[in-house]
């Protein structure tokens, strides 16, 4: 074995770890990066990337079965569905290739392993590095990054199983077209496998314990969506709970409770995706200070834990669990260990993106939040359908909704459903950091024509002044 002197070790090569690993190398410091599977994380690897990458292919399809509407017709449309993941598999790779050379090229050290806290040498901290349970390596560094993200929860009589029932992992890389599919769970990651096997030609059905799908979104928002999708086949069940599971070779059939109704559903696969749990096992944090709530570290908002010179960033940490947050996260403490001034995040801005069809996007408080908190507030919304870009498009579907103080005209949120929200929503993220107000969201121009309209428009709404409605 040998033993290592750097500035900063980070566990895990994910979106928070990775990041943080470049950004603390720019800042002239020595790092090494701990990572036991791919560099990426989950979110290039298993997430973020390859999903929308599937969900490409799934639009594709969709256009192709409705081209009739811009004067096209194609026969015999058909996709190879194994070349479908492949090429998701295959972006996946070249991304993960892409993050080792930015590594190379800032000269962090990255070594291959699992990687774990233990304890201290005068003050440094010391990490363990072991592959296949085989202590490696011994790495010390005054400051210690966890990053090591989190994997999906499992509930009790629907492990994955590989064939019947998935996780993400599963959905991911399936070997045949499922028929018929339920997915248990309406967050990002159960709406968007919804959305992308429905676009290929499943069955789909969705059960939500709560009552509506989507729930961390704005109630109106989240009603919008439910119809939308509802409207392209899938059956939506919420208020729902689950009864016995019963698996046939090549199907599973589960007892729903929904509306004061108990039936069985029988599909050819079960997606669960019903949350995440913290990866806190088997990386050193007995014995220290450090304290885990629900499977996540404790952290303040300066990311650090309670044990001097250790700190959290990403999934492991607080919510929102996102990989923008997380590699924010990582940029920021990098900055904090170099010595410079830095900034808490607020989460109150930092976007969420659903990437089903129609889109989802959001940034700030909800109205029913707001209207919590205490605030008077006025709301502005806009639909799609008045919009010129929209319809040119075909994609007429979707609304823009803000919500403002009343009294002194701050942005408190906004949320938005239809095409390509997730690449407007950033605007309104500037809006909320810059701290603007009603009146210089009403002096900007905005480009015409564009669906990016739709959201000046909300803004004119709140104050009775759309004009294109």
């Amino acid at each position: 074995m040998s033993t290592t002197q750097f500035d900063v070790i980070v566990i895990g090569g994910g979106p928070g770890g990775y990041v943080a690993a470049i950004r603390a190398a720019q800042l002239k410091l020595k790092v090494a990066v701990v990572e036991a599977a791919a560099l990426g994380g989950i979110c290039l690897n298993w997430g973020c990337i390859p999903t929308k990458a599937l969900l490409r292919a799934s639009e594709i399809n969709h256009l192709l079965h409705n081209l009739g509407e811009f004067g096209f017709a194609a026969d015999n449309v058909r996709f190879d569905f194994d070349k479908v993941v492949k090429r998701s598999r295959a972006v996946s790779a070249q991304l993960s290739a892409g993050v080792a050379h930015l590594l190379k090229k800032h000269k962090v050290t990255v070594i291959s392993g699992f990687g774990k806290l233990a304890g201290t040498a005068g003050a440094n901290r010391k990490v363990s590095v072991s592959v296949e349970g085989r202590e490696t390596t011994v790495l010390t560094a005054p400051n210690v990054i966890v990053a090591t993200g989190a994997r999906a929860r499992v509930l009790p009589g629907l492990e994955p199983d590989g064939k019947l029932v998935w996780s993400y992992r599963e959905a991911m890389v399936p070997k045949a077209m499922p028929r018929s599919l339920l997915v248990i769970g309406s967050g990002a990651i159960g709406v968007e496998f919804a959305s992308f096997y429905r676009n290929m030609g499943a069955e789909v059905t969705i059960v939500e314990v709560a009552e509506r799908i989507l729930p961390v979104e704005d109630a109106e928002i989240s009603g919008f969506a439910r119809k939308a999708l509802e409207k392209q086949g899938m059956k939506i069940l919420t208020g729902a709970t689950l009864g016995k599971v019963t698996k046939a070779e090549n199907s599973v059939t589960i007892d729903i409770t929904a509306g004061g109704k108990t039936a069985p559903v029988t599909v050819e696969r079960v997606i669960s995706a019903v949350g995440i749990v913290g990866n806190v096992e088997n990386i050193g944090l007995e014995g220290t200070s450090i304290k885990v709530d629900r499977t996540h570290i404790t952290v303040d908002p300066y990311c650090r834990t309670g044990e001097k010179g250790v700190f959290a960033i990403g999934d492991i940490a607080a919510p929102p669990w996102l990989a923008h947050k997380a590699s924010h996260e990582g940029v920021m403490v990098a900055e904090l260990i170099a010595g410079r001034q830095v900034h808490p995040i607020s989460p109150m801005n930092i976007p969420g993106c659903t990437y089903c069809r129609p889109q989802v996007a959001s940034v700030g408080l909800t109205e029913e939040k707001a209207k919590a908190v205490g605030y008077r507030i006025r709301v502005g919304r806009f639909p799609f359908i008045g919009n010129g870009k929209a319809i040119a498009m075909g994609e007429p579907e979707g609304m823009v909704k803000t919500i403002f103080d009343d009294a002194t005209g701050e942005l408190l949120g906004a949320h938005m459903v239809g095409a390509e929200v997730t690449e407007m929503i950033q605007g309104y993220v500037i809006a909320r950091t810059g701290e603007l107000t009603d009146g210089e969201l009403k002096e900007t121009v905005f480009p015409h024509p564009t669906i990016s309209e739709t959201m000046h428009e909300a803004v004119l709404a709140a104050y009775d002044g759309a004009l294109h409605i």
